[in-house]
């Protein structure tokens, strides 16, 4: 299985997997057009290696189209899945958009930029005055109620399988739960069920085949705040490699599935047979 990689941390555990900067890409357009998967390319590069080239891409298009924005993403959760969302309000940043807002979240609720990550991008609304502060920095307002929890867990989906999971428990500044932001990790507590099976819900129903949930649990009911596609992997020993793993495993079945002559009793041969 020859790949092309645009993401050499992300791929480094993977056999048969040439690294390209992406911003060498049109110098080796008959590389990628030859490789049996192209793995991780950045959002700008989509339009041109999936429908120029009619690639094949891990991750999916899916995950790349509703993980690169939160405005997207919570839309395609109401879809799916409306009961398992924080209740969450988008407006655009008007002083109409503010003002129904304003009239209609309880605080404190959360703000969140569409477009952030890792924690930033993600107010604690308590004044007046944070939400004007909220307001100078985005163009679209996207609040969530702030569900009661001290803690939250990030479930790990590579394909159609959860391959790891933990509990991030609540940073210093009472609000955070990112490890980037001074979360913690617990790995020890057992992943209750109810927020896998959302996981793998989401995950299937969506297409999305690499990511991050993180999933809160309020009275044993999972609702899910957002999905990363590029997702840190230090929360646990080892993860990396099972990451890698899941993903050689996940190409090599969605190859074979692929395969037009699958009859078992007739298989295609590797190679010529003599007769």
């Amino acid at each position: 299985m020859q790949c092309v990689s645009f993401d050499a941390f992300r791929t480094l555990g993977l056999p048969d997997v040439r690294y390209i900067k992406p911003e060498h890409m049109f110098r080796h357009k008959a590389e990628i057009a030859e490789a049996q998967w192209v793995l991780f390319p950045e959002y700008w590069q989509l339009g041109g290696i999936l429908f120029g080239l009619k690639s094949r891409i891990f991750p999916s298009l899916a995950t790349y189209m509703i993980g690169h924005d939160k405005v997207e993403m919570s839309r395609a959760f109401e879809m799916v899945a409306p009961g398992n969302m924080p209740w969450t309000l988008i407006e655009p940043n008007t002083e109409s958009g503010a003002e129904r807002i304003w009239s209609q979240m309880v605080l404190p609720f959360v703000a969140k930029l569409p477009k952030a990550s890792m924690g930033q991008g993600v107010w604690l609304i308590r004044t007046q005055k944070d939400w004007n502060a909220y307001r100078s920095r985005t163009d679209v307002l996207y609040v969530q109620e702030l569900l009661p929890i001290d803690r939250d867990l990030r479930i790990i989906v590579i394909g159609d399988r959860v391959i790891s999971g933990f509990w991030r428990l609540q940073g210093f500044d009472g609000f955070h739960n990112n490890l980037s932001q001074g979360g913690k990790v617990d790995a020890e507590t057992p992943l209750p069920a109810a927020a896998i099976e959302l996981a793998l819900t989401l995950a299937k129903k969506l297409d999305v085949n690499h990511a991050g949930f993180d999933i809160a649990m309020v009275d044993g009911h999972p609702y899910v705040l957002e999905f990363n596609r590029l997702f840190g992997n230090t929360g646990l020993p080892g993860l990396n490699e099972k990451v890698s793993e899941a993903i050689k495993e996940y190409l090599i079945a969605q190859d074979q599935s692929d395969d037009p002559d699958d009859d078992p009793k007739e298989p295609t041969p590797p190679l010529k047979v003599a007769v």
